[in-house]
């Protein structure tokens, strides 16, 4: 059979990468042609994504393609991080660099935004999470702060809906990753005019929206003359989200496992056919997104290995560049359970000195200040054991389902300390693996869209075929439901 050679673009918070993906029938492979850090950018007190930044490494990546390949590549796909917007004004120019998610502007506007509509009116439209980073709360402080942009404005485009537009010239939204802005209805899947209106957003800036596993358009003539692309390459519709992605490529997920995405944040959920839109699921704010194949993903955000990123920035800052293995072998060299912080406190949000932040939170819930480096290391691992157990809990009260396994997919799959934490704090095997799931997952959709692969489920027997994945068991510990009694103390 003829082999199938698609390019996946795959941008996340902390980097980003081009990887072609190859299929000859049965099974994948992957090779990374750039990878690249994408870092924000803070001016005058506001943190921006630099996308034109983002824009020329991405134009390395498919160079890089063009230079080795003998033929061009039968698909482009492109997923990235969610909630983040660019606006273009009428011409489709990019009216400014999109503003970070973690930038100070959302403090006290979910507040503010739930006096115009109330929260349980939102979550019974959307089934979202209340987070202050959603795209409604975004788009609200322009409304409230009466930012010139937004007036100006003549479309929104979610973050991997902008560069799909450079590629072909085509402004659409696609579903996975509009649905994480809080503004889709979650039962008719199209943009709430209820939710717009009050909250005074302009309803002309929201664009048409797609499903994915679609072709969105080719490549424009001048940007294909530019990559070097001698031949019309199709751009498709992926999970644009790019935990859509890595789910899409989680091997033999079924009812009976949930699927934790581990990176720079943690998304624990499981598939789901239909929103879970009750007062409980509110109560827990857990969030239904958009998944490809016409599925629901009911999850929750947990910070993830943001906490460790930042720590590991701060000792940078003070002379310590610390690699990831030497960090994992002090924290299991330190004192097991000594200190335990909630990974989703508002404490942890911002950018900065998260060392500080961490031995002010255990300070002030009465607990021993960590004192070294494995100690803090190792207690943001258990402490993110402990939530993916709540979480797990939660997920098992809201779905009515006995989750059997926990499959582990993403960068942090690698971390085999934190696999073997969360098996024994869930009492749950762990399967971990593959790495490059989101890269998958986006190589996956393409591969429907071009009529190579029939659907979703064969996608994913064709990711177990084709990697490697590693088993943790749990062991057994009274010390874990200790800590997990403490740890439930601390969550508000």
């Amino acid at each position: 059979m003829t082999q199938t050679n698609v390019l996946a673009v795959d941008l996340g918070a902390s980097s980003g990468r081009v990887v072609l993906g190859s299929f000859d029938g049965e099974h994948l492979g992957l090779r990374e042609l750039h990878r690249f850090a994408n870092d924000p950018v803070t001016i005058l007190g506001h943190v921006y994504w630099d996308v034109l930044r983002l824009w020329e490494e991405m134009s390395r990546g498919l160079r890089a393609y063009v230079r080795h390949a003998d033929g061009p590549p039968d698909g482009i796909g492109v997923d990235t991080w969610g909630v983040d917007y660019a606006l273009l004004d009428k011409a489709g120019a990019l009216m400014g660099n999109p503003i970070h998610y973690r930038d100070s502007r959302t403090d006290g506007m979910i507040e503010r935004a739930c006096n115009r509509i109330s929260r349980e009116r939102i979550y019974a439209i959307t089934g979202i999470q209340f987070m202050q980073l959603n795209t409604l709360v975004q788009l609200y402080s322009m409304v409230a702060n009466d930012d010139p942009q937004l007036d100006q404005a003549d479309s929104l485009l979610m973050i991997p809906d902008l560069f799909n537009y450079w590629l072909t010239g085509r402004r659409v939204s696609e579903y996975t990753a509009a649905s994480t802005t809080q503004l889709l209805n979650a039962n008719t899947r199209q943009w709430s005019a209820e939710l717009v209106w009050n909250l005074g957003i302009p309803t002309r800036i929201l664009p048409e929206l797609i499903e994915p596993a679609q072709m969105l358009g080719e490549v424009l003539p001048d940007v294909a003359t530019k990559l070097g692309l001698a031949c019309p390459v199709p751009v498709f519709a992926v999970g644009g989200h790019d935990t859509a992605s890595a789910v899409a490529a989680v091997p033999d997920l079924d009812h009976e496992s949930a699927y934790l995405s581990s990176g720079t944040w943690s998304l624990m959920g499981a598939e789901i056919p239909e929103p879970i839109v009750t007062e409980r699921a509110l109560e827990l704010n857990f969030t239904n997104e958009g998944g490809v194949g016409g599925t629901i993903r009911l999850l929750k955000n947990v910070a993830g290995l943001w906490l460790l990123q930042e720590s590991r920035r701060q000792w940078q800052r003070e002379g310590c560049d610390y690699g990831w293995n030497e960090l994992l072998e002090l924290a299991g060299q330190a004192e097991p359970f000594r200190s335990l912080i909630d990974p989703d406190a508002q404490d942890f949000i911002g950018m900065g000195d998260m060392l500080g932040a961490i031995r002010a939170y255990c300070h002030r819930t009465g607990q021993p200040e960590p004192d070294g480096v494995g100690a803090v290391v190792r207690c943001c691992l258990e402490s993110l054991a402990l939530r993916y157990r709540w979480v797990l809990d939660a997920l098992e009260e809201l779905t009515g389902h006995t989750f059997l396994a926990i499959r582990v997919v993403g960068g942090g799959s690698q971390n085999r300390l934190l696999n073997q934490f969360t098996a024994d704090a869930c009492e749950r095997p762990v399967i971990a693996g593959p790495v490059e799931a989101t890269a998958l997952g986006n190589i996956v959709v393409q591969l429907i869209a071009a009529g190579r692969l029939p659907d979703l489920a064969a996608g994913r027997s064709a990711v177990a075929a084709s990697f490697a994945q590693e088993h943790f068991k749990p062991r057994t510990s009274p010390a874990w439901c200790e800590a997990y009694a403490r740890f439930l103390a601390l969550i508000p």
